[in-house]
């Protein structure tokens, strides 16, 4: 019944543009295989942009008091330059999963905290940027690793990078290492004290509105929706 359903949502999105048969999207990898590359894997199809448009949303917009810094918009990430896609400072994600955030913002609010979003939706584009940057610079361990992939839920809209802020003053908890940090010391469960309890704070947040923390990066979350699909949308 559940392939049934998702060939269903993958002919009516046939209807207004996507290419291709009807397939199972349900991209069934694991949380360590979302972060790795699969090169055995069989490679989705990019999503027309009529179709992100859709199904693609501002996060911000469904609650202003979500903070947005895109680190990919500018040169304050690991490559050290924009990527391409990212020509605004704003955080899309599919529509379920941002009204999730927004359900996430509400629940924190009252303990004066909040979300500071880094990244959401990547455009494919930058993502074989990064896949780039690892071999100019020599990196492809970060690949091998499982910290940088040449296929992300980024890709879907359906991942998120973030942490948690007081509303007061806009500043950060400790989490122990910055964002994008690829060592263990990012290991969601390698931290011991003040650092572990905002974790795990934040995990729980997270997880109480259907969202799944990656191990190896304690700021990065899942969102499953059913037949998902890649989009390589401009972010403008």
């Amino acid at each position: 019944m559940a392939h049934k359903l998702g060939c269903t949502v993958a002919m009516i999105a046939l209807a207004v543009g996507v290419a291709g048969g009807c397939t199972d999207r349900s991209d069934s990898r694991t949380l360590a295989d979302d972060r790795a590359t699969q090169p055995n894997a069989p490679e989705q199809e990019i999503a027309p942009d009529s179709i992100a448009e859709l199904m693609l949303v501002d996060v911000a917009s469904l609650d202003t008091t979500i903070a947005v810094v895109a680190r990919y918009h500018g040169s304050d990430n690991f490559t050290g330059e924009p990527l391409p896609g990212y020509d605004a400072d704003r955080v899309l994600m599919r529509r379920e999963a941002a009204e999730a955030l927004a359900r996430v913002q509400a629940d924190l609010a009252p303990s004066g905290l909040g979300l500071l979003l880094w990244d959401g939706y990547r455009p494919v584009r930058a993502t074989l940027a990064m896949v780039d940057w690892t071999e100019r610079v020599g990196r492809q361990d970060l690949l091998e690793d499982g910290y940088i992939a040449s296929r992300s839920r980024h890709n879907l809209g359906l991942a998120i990078d973030l942490t948690l802020i007081r509303l007061s003053d806009g500043e950060p908890l400790d989490m122990g290492t910055p964002y994008d940090t690829f060592d263990e010391a990012a290991h969601t469960l390698n931290a011991t004290g003040e650092v572990r309890a905002n974790r795990q704070l934040l995990v729980d947040a997270l997880a109480a509105h259907g969202f799944t923390n990656y191990e190896k990066e304690w700021w990065h979350f899942s969102f499953d929706v059913p037949d998902p699909y890649r989009f390589d949308l401009p972010i403008l």
